[in-house]
């Protein structure tokens, strides 16, 4: 079985319209399909695009296989041999545009535009979704850590919770990008240059007579990058009076004990009290760092008593996205070929903010000069352009809230990975991303970035998109 082998990461239903257009003769028919978010996950003021990497090694190895196709011949649709043939003969031949990688994003805009076969367009929807929203997910769960954080060491230490083995490594790579420091997957090190950081488990201190005689057998293992789990027993009477005695003996030695873990109790008083008696023992150098079902909301609060902790090893909530296990992303198509011409379509929805924009679109971040903070987002249709004269941006439910933004930069957030099947952008090392991200965040206002009760960030249409939407909505409402 090829395990490695993603074309059929698919949903049937898409091989089943495939097929209907083939039966057609509507397969080789142009579409344009745009992927967005609906909302930001974790009441957050603004979601972390990432995934990109992974699409694009996808879309690069996007082929059937004769394994492939006899699992389709068995299917109860009966695909006829002529189809499974065009399938054999099946790439990816279109143009996909995407943000970058670590962009701070937000809902309703459009993060990836495919332009392609319906074909072709409609087979790639599920396993971009999935990877989109996956990634996307994590990232804005360690952003969001990070915050709060600040300063602070951030493990990733999520594997054995991770929904089985690509979330762990695809997710550590996506905490990575918002701010993590290392993680504890060593494949994940080795493939993304992810430094990777260990301490023991508990196991290791049950497997000894004694606590210290433990300690001691670790830190002479390894003198240079001694973390000792110090709960095993009594945290405060017994781990850390054994690790402070096997401080001493690595300084005997001309070395020095790194840091002490904290996994389990109080971890407010117990980072306190320990703090002390490493200082009173002369070991003020020594980090003291907690894991044991950490996050955002817990950091803040422990933070909130005057927890001293340096560093900290997070584990499920962040791997699996905790409080909001998925991100809502939709693949919508938004344009159709139709007498050799793109023409725009639209879904209409009783809830407005579920109502799709029509046309291909351009989406342009605008940046005061003089603030150097964004003013908002403004979708455009492909063909328009932005250019110094004053801008108009309004609330596309609300128009009559609008502003006028002079002396900006319009910058534009799609940027063609793909053009005619072929890859045209080079993806950039991970720490370039998590770099990227970064300086994308200096861009927003703290309002939108905090965590509790963000401010909305506006992500506005042009004048002429919003007039044939609002055209679009009524045409369609009186049919």
């Amino acid at each position: 079985m090829e395990y490695e082998n993603l074309t059929l990461h698919t949903d049937k239903y898409q091989i089943n319209m495939m097929y209907a257009h083939w039966k057609n003769n509507s397969h080789n028919r142009k579409a344009v399909f745009d992927a967005y978010i609906r909302e930001n996950p974790f009441h957050n003021g603004y979601t972390v695009f990432a995934g990109l990497e992974r699409i694009v090694h996808y879309i690069n190895n996007l082929h059937f296989t004769e394994d492939d196709i006899d699992y389709l011949k068995q299917q109860e649709e009966d695909y006829e041999p002529e189809f499974l043939d065009e399938l054999r003969q099946f790439s990816f031949s279109g143009n996909i545009y995407s943000m970058r990688e670590g962009e701070v994003v937000f809902p309703n805009e459009p993060l990836i535009r495919v332009e392609a076969r319906i074909f072709e367009a409609q087979m790639i929807e599920t396993a971009l979704l999935n990877f989109m929203n996956y990634q996307s997910l994590i990232a804005t769960k360690a952003s969001r850590i990070k915050q709060v954080a600040e300063d602070d060491t951030l493990i990733e230490f999520g594997t054995r919770r991770a929904q089985e083995g690509d979330a762990a490594i695809w997710g550590a790579r996506a905490s990575y990008i918002a701010g993590f420091h290392a993680t504890s997957n060593m494949r994940a090190g080795k493939l993304f240059n992810i430094p990777a950081k260990g301490t023991h488990a508990h196991s290791w201190i049950q497997d000894h007579d004694s606590e210290e005689q433990a300690f001691t057998n670790f830190a002479k293992a390894l003198p240079d990058q001694a973390v000792l789990l110090v709960d095993t027993y009594d945290t405060l009477r017994s781990g850390i009076p054994n690790a402070i005695k096997t401080g001493k003996m690595l300084e005997a030695k001309g070395k020095k004990l790194k840091a002490i873990r904290l996994d389990s109790g109080d971890l407010a008083r117990l980072s306190i009290e320990g703090r002390k008696m490493l200082d009173d023992a002369g070991m003020n150098h020594v980090e003291i760092m907690a894991s044991n079902e950490v996050d955002d909301e817990v950091i803040m609060h422990l933070k909130m008593q005057g927890a001293q902790i340096d560093s900290w090893g997070v584990g499920t909530k962040l791997i699996t996205g905790a409080s909001k296990p998925s991100l809502g992303g939709v693949y919508k198509l938004v344009a159709r070929e139709n007498d050799n011409k793109l023409i725009p379509v639209i879904k209409l929805s009783e809830d407005l903010e579920k109502v799709s924009t029509p046309g291909p679109k351009k989406v342009y971040r605008i940046i005061n000069r003089r603030t150097q903070k964004s003013e908002g987002d403004y979708i455009a249709l492909a063909h328009e352009t932005v250019d110094d004269k004053p801008l108009k941006m309004f609330d596309p439910f609300f128009p009559q809230k609008c502003k006028f933004v002079y002396d900006y930069e319009a910058i534009d957030l799609l940027k063609p990975i793909f053009v005619n099947g072929k890859q045209v952008y080079d993806l950039p090392a991970l720490e370039n991303i998590h770099q990227y991200h970064q300086r994308q965040l200096s861009h927003i206002w703290p309002e939108t970035l905090r965590l509790l009760n963000p401010q909305t960030y506006y992500v506005d249409l042009s004048y002429e998109l919003w007039k044939m939407k609002q055209e679009m909505m009524e045409e369609h409402s009186m049919e």
